[in-house]
């Protein structure tokens, strides 16, 4: 019963994180961040668009204003979504296209723009992950498999 909450709980936050980590880059760096973001073959924008559509799904489901089996469905294929469109941004993005962007300055202590930016499309692209696996998880809470 707990994990019938637990899941979808899981997957809203894991789709705001993923809203959250598109805005850091704006937060860190001097230049142009949209360059950053247009240098690969999709925006993750997108992702971040399906992202907030997956919060409404799954609180929607976990309140049960809608069918839990179709929230968890509908955040599968969401979720695969997500995971695909930061997943191509991040490897189509030129390695030395987040490298102009930075600078030597420390952020806090020994983390600087570049650490941040060097890894934000990584780590955006594996908290995607986290909402199609967040799905699968209430799918077998509510053991439709």
């Amino acid at each position: 019963m707990e994990s019938r909450r637990l899941a979808p709980t899981l997957g809203i936050i894991a789709s705001l994180v993923v809203v959250g980590l598109l805005l850091v880059p704006y937060a860190v760096v001097d230049g142009d961040a949209g360059s950053y973001y247009g240098a690969g073959a999709l925006s993750p924008w997108v992702g971040g668009l399906l992202a907030l559509v997956a919060v409404v799904v799954f609180a929607a489901g976990r309140e049960e204003r809608t069918a839990p089996e179709t929230a968890a469905g509908v955040g599968v294929g969401l979720g695969l979504a997500v995971t695909v469109v930061l997943g191509v941004w991040a490897v189509t993005v030129p390695s030395e296209v987040p490298l102009q962007l930075t600078t030597a300055e420390p952020l806090v202590g020994p983390l600087t723009t570049g650490v941040v930016i060097e890894y934000h499309r990584w780590l955006l692209a594996a908290v995607g992950a986290l909402l199609p696996a967040a799905s699968v998880w209430y799918g077998r809470a509510l053991r439709l498999f």
